[in-house]
């Protein structure tokens, strides 16, 4: 796992490539570096879940609002599975993003033990959506809280485990 720290930190997170074909690699380091404004070089390693993929990981400090422009920066990028945590810090929520070729980007507040946080408003929704008809709340709430990602994801996240851990530090 690399880090990246840049100076005023105010939040911080973990970016997890999951799985980029190896000629995106160096795309994604300038991609990063581009949003980050300072070089990144991460330490790829196969991914077992995706045979011809690499996978990476950066722990990084900085201000409030970086997971989200990582997660902008990277979605456009094909054929890429990530997720950007950015934990909470005060004055603000903790968000994660998922991405998927497939189901393209989730995104959801998250709570400092790193729960998904569903708003009031989008259970009256899913509620309302579904009246007459339970298997449509369902859905509705199973989109909410992301699940469709996290079980694409999954096979990734448990391929990853024990997997060599970096970093890389810069404050300027």
């Amino acid at each position: 796992m690399s880090e990246y720290t840049a100076q005023g930190t105010g939040a911080q997170g973990v970016l997890h490539i999951h799985s980029a074909p190896a000629a995106l690699c160096p795309h994604i380091e300038w991609a990063v570096s581009s949003a980050v404004d300072a070089r990144v070089d991460f330490a790829w390693t196969a991914q077992p879940a995706a045979p011809s993929t690499q996978r990476a990981e950066l722990t990084w400090q900085g201000p409030a609002g970086l997971g989200s422009k990582l997660a902008s920066t990277l979605r456009s990028l094909s054929h890429l599975r990530f997720e950007v945590t950015e934990e909470a810090s005060p004055g603000h929520d903790g968000s994660r993003w998922s991405h998927t070729p497939e189901l393209g980007i989730f995104h959801a507040m998250m709570d400092v033990h790193g729960n998904i946080m569903v708003s009031e408003d989008r259970i009256r929704y899913a509620y309302e959506l579904g009246a007459g008809d339970p298997t449509v709340m369902y859905q509705e709430l199973s989109l909410a809280l992301g699940e469709a990602w996290d079980e694409e994801l999954e096979p990734f996240r448990h391929a990853a485990e024990g997997a060599p851990v970096r970093w890389l530090s810069q404050v300027g």
